[in-house]
Formats: structure tokens, sequence, C-alpha cells
């Protein structure tokens, strides 16, 4: 997979391409070897209760809901249990169930002192097939990354 800086690198290159406002995009492989290389990062899982419950949990993620189960509603809360649980100088990546919320709350954390946001592209389920279905194009789970199912 290659080095942490490479993996950074990457990374960061593709956030100034997609001229995102915070520190880079990482593929779901490349978040998991940051995980491995990179003591105290931490991946934030910010789906809601239902969906880590319903659909899976990765091990040993902060989970922080970005929106409220059941209603929809942003959590009002987030930065504050962010800052509860997640060191502002951390390495933090955000996840959820494909990349849309996970970008957001890169943003928003990124804007309260959190200067090395990632977010992880395709999310745990990943992107929607002909069908209309998650789970078999890109994704964390899709990845053969470890994954827990309540």
């Amino acid at each position: 997979m290659g080095t942490l800086a490479d993996i950074l690198t990457l990374a960061r290159d593709r956030a100034r391409q997609l001229k995102l406002p915070y520190e880079g995009a990482l593929t779901p492989q490349e978040a998991a070897e940051v995980l491995k290389q990179a003591p105290g990062s931490k991946l934030v899982d910010v789906r809601t209760r239902a969906e880590l419950d319903w659909v899976g949990r990765v091990p040993g993620a902060v989970e922080i809901e970005w929106n409220t189960y059941p209603g929809n509603q942003p959590n009002p809360n987030f930065l504050a249990q962010l800052r509860q649980q997640v060191d502002p100088e951390s390495l933090v990546m955000f996840i959820c169930r494909s990349g849309a919320r996970s970008h957001a709350a890169a943003i928003a954390a990124n804007g309260s002192g959190y200067p090395q946001c990632y977010n992880v592209l395709e999310g745990f389920e990943g992107d929607k097939d002909a069908s209309g279905q998650r789970g078999k194009i890109g994704g964390w789970r899709h990845a053969g990354l470890p994954w827990i199912q309540s």
C-alpha cells in the first residue's frame, strides 16, 4: 500500500484536485492503512445509531452521529462530542455511508480547530449499483476491511 507519508501525500493531492477545504481524501483501503501506521489517528463514524446497529460498524471507530435518528436532523452537539472524544491534534478520518456526511463533518471539524481532517471516499457502503443498492461497489465493507454487525 505504501508508507504513511505516501498515502497522506496522495490524499492531500486529491484534496487539492477536488478543491476540498480540509487536509485530504482517502480510499477505504488507505484509511485502514493510516489507522495501522499512524498511532493516535482516529476514524470517526458519523452515521446514525440505526445505521451502525443495522448495517454494521468499524471496530474501534469513534461513533458520533452527524444527523440524529430518528428525524434526520443535524446533531447540534456534534463538535462538542468530537472535542470530548478526539484530540484536535490527532489525524482524524471521517466516514459515513457514502462519503457525503463525512465530507460535511470534515469541513466542520477543520473549521473548529482540527487541522488534520480527512474524508473516507466511498464511505462504509460505497456507491449505488445499477439496481440502486449499496454494498457492491466500493466502500469499507466491500473492500473486505474489518467490520462487525451487532
